[in-house]
């Protein structure tokens, strides 16, 4: 038996509401073991917009933390030593700016830089294939993740600049061999950037490989997610052997952080996420071989609304007990000689390789990128999971199978979920406003024009980036500076015109679309939208998918549309029907805004309906201002949904003759 081995970095993915609040959540959480910070932001902060940017509107502190500028950040982190602490940030076109304004309060904080240890996740490939919180062009996005690369390898030798995400991959739809394939697609495409950049040579260029780390995801088929990570950790070490010619053991190390699938937790008995949680965290740590170097559980409400403190502490406690109450860390790899393994592992790695071959032979990761095929691959991978759920082929307990249940005392009553008030963004904003007014115009002024000198010139972004954060320059003002420079970027929906003739069910409805479409005069149009800043776009695509095999006439434009622009192309697509799909919480204000501006355009007869992570009282709000339909992630049955929608423009169209 070998000696116990030091457990995991134990995380939990946190931030909301404010800088003050997050960070009273944040030292609650450390007094109570945790051993690591993960900084969620919000999504202005994440798309590099302030505020009271017009497109901030309801989604100030709803998914993370705002951060505006130095004062934000300082208050952030006020009373937690920076040099004695390993944080986490979820952050990625934005990640040279964040990090920027966290080593400013590093430096106010007296901390040595070479003692700052923690994560940027800075990976814009995935992004663009699923969390959708990328802003610039694909070129410009590389050269801003290389930077931070090559800034902190000479800078901040305990830092990890990138964190190659996976996760977010399998939260899109990502099979075992795609999240595999193409995460290290992704690692690859990043490293030959760095490599032919010429800035990081020789035994540099090993320090750099040595640095870049991995986020990955655990779903809930828990032996072949064990093998999966057993497969990383050998198609790593082959892509850093035999391609960069990396043999130092501790350079080519795998290393990675997971947080368990936050896709597979239910809305229904959500009970049983607890049990769904563990397993998959089994599957990062049972494996020493394989084990994951910090772990981050959801809470079991997540498909509800947000945690409370309680149930974050319920997650972090659960890390806990496997790490000291168990004799797991007493072991060797138990999984070692194991011919089934084995043989499971073998086999992804041979998919996997093939995967990877295809995109290499079209030109690595963003050609695969800007030619939609990895973005086509997740939504088809998605549509036959969501599909296998739909027929029973895939059981989830409480949703598919056993539906009949106790009401749980553990969701009910007054304060069961998170909310954050309405009067958060009003007071950001007014904090926004006066630090803009108190700061040095000048100086903020001249190091803009610094870090635009940077950009057009192809310096390294960073020290430009630092001056800003310490002269009082805000997230929007650094957004928009690098936006006049590199301009901006639509990606691929991956959502393709043809419709699928084999989808499982949809006989009835195809039928139903062409009864309607034939008392409307035309074929039945819907218009899928997404306003805010919210770019998970897994639903909203799978609903353009089923919509359009449905016979249906489908406009989607993709993520990060105004309101404004949603009801304009209501009005000029002619549509018959509007879909609005928003994950991030701040689906009040923005379907309010909506319904307003179709109702001063006379469009008031256009039947809207809404999708998203959705409390039960704010149903009814949303049915107040006349949205027809309201589905949440307890509504799995898209056909049902598709046959929802016909009838409601059924109802319309008669109305109407």
């Amino acid at each position: 038996m070998a000696g116990r081995d030091k457990p995991w970095l134990f995380r939990t993915y946190a931030g909301h509401s404010t800088a003050a609040e997050s960070n009273k959540l944040y030292r609650s959480n450390l007094a109570k073991g945790q051993t690591g910070l993960s900084v969620a932001f919000d999504l202005p902060t994440q798309t590099g917009y302030d505020s009271d940017h017009p497109l901030a509107r309801g989604e100030v502190g709803k998914v993370g933390v705002p951060i505006s500028h130095l004062g934000d950040m300082r208050t952030l982190f006020e009373g937690i030593p920076l040099s004695e602490m390993n944080t986490s940030m979820t952050i990625n076109a934005c990640a040279p700016w964040l990090l920027a304004l966290y080593i400013a309060v590093a430096d106010e904080q007296g901390a040595d830089r070479a003692r700052l240890q923690g994560t940027t996740q800075n990976d814009i490939i995935k992004e663009y294939l699923s969390r959708g919180t990328y802003v610039f062009p694909p070129a410009p996005s590389m050269r801003l993740t290389k930077d931070v690369i090559v800034f902190t390898t000479s800078h901040l030798p305990r830092w990890n600049p990138m964190n190659v995400c996976s996760y977010h991959l399998q939260e899109a739809g990502a099979t075992p061999v795609q999240e595999l394939a193409f995460a290290l697609a992704n690692a690859i495409a990043i490293l030959d950037t760095v490599k032919r950049s010429g800035q990081a040579e020789g035994d540099v260029f090993g320090e750099v490989v040595g640095r870049i780390s991995f986020f990955v995801n655990a779903g809930m088929r828990f032996v072949t997610e064990l093998c999966k990570m057993r497969a990383f950790v050998d198609l790593w070490d082959e892509i850093c052997v035999n391609r960069y010619g990396i043999t130092d053991a501790k350079q080519k190390l795998f290393r990675y952080g997971v947080q368990v699938n936050s896709l597979g937790l239910t809305e229904q008995q959500p009970e049983n996420n607890v049990y769904r949680i563990l397993l998959e965290m089994l599957a990062v740590t049972l494996s020493k071989k394989a084990r994951a170097r910090a772990v981050q559980l959801p809470a079991w409400n997540e498909a509800l609304g947000l945690p409370r403190s309680f149930d974050q502490q319920w997650s972090l406690r659960m890390q806990q007990v496997l790490a000291y109450e168990t004799d797991l860390l007493e072991y060797g790899d138990i999984f070692d000689g194991s011919a089934e393994i084995d043989r499971k592992v073998e086999a992804l790695k041979d998919e996997a390789r093939a995967e990877l071959a295809r995109i290499e032979a079209m030109g690595g990761a963003v050609a695969a990128i800007e030619n939609s095929y990895m973005k086509q691959q997740l939504v088809e991978s998605n549509t036959r999971r969501l599909e296998a759920i739909e027929t029973g082929d895939q059981v989830v307990v409480g949703v598919n199978r056993w539906t009949d249940t106790e009401p749980s005392p553990l969701t009910t009553g007054e304060g069961s979920i998170l909310t954050v008030p309405e009067h958060v963004e009003p007071e950001q904003v007014a904090r926004l406003q006066a630090w803009r007014a108190a700061r040095d115009a000048d100086a903020t002024a001249n190091a803009l024009e610094a870090l635009r000198k940077a950009a057009r010139e192809g310096g390294n972004i960073m020290e430009p980036s630092i001056l800003c954060a310490k002269v009082g320059v805000t997230t929007g003002e650094w957004g928009t500076a690098l936006r006049e420079i590199f301009g901006e970027y639509r990606a691929p929906t991956g959502v393709g015109r043809a419709a699928r003739l084999d989808t499982q069910g949809l006989d009835e409805v195809r039928a139903g679309v062409d009864a309607v479409s034939e008392k409307l005069g035309r074929r039945l149009k819907f218009l899928v939208g997404k306003p805010g800043l919210d770019g998970h776009s897994n639903g909203a695509e799978q609903i353009a998918v089923r919509a359009r095999d449905a016979g249906m006439e489908v406009v989607y434009e993709g993520i990060r549309l105004t309101p404004a622009e949603i009801v304009n192309a209501a009005l000029e697509e002619s549509v018959h029907v509007v879909g609005l799909s928003i994950l991030s919480g701040s689906h009040v204000p923005l379907v309010r805004d909506v319904m307003e501006r179709m109702h001063a355009e006379g469009l008031s007869d256009i039947p809207v309906v809404v999708g998203g992570i959705i409390p039960p009282e704010d149903e009814a709000a949303l049915r107040s201002f006349g949205v027809a339909a309201v589905y949440t992630p307890k509504n799995f049955e898209l056909n049902r949904i598709m046959a929802d929608i016909v009838a409601i423009v059924g109802r319309e169209a008669r109305d109407a003759a």
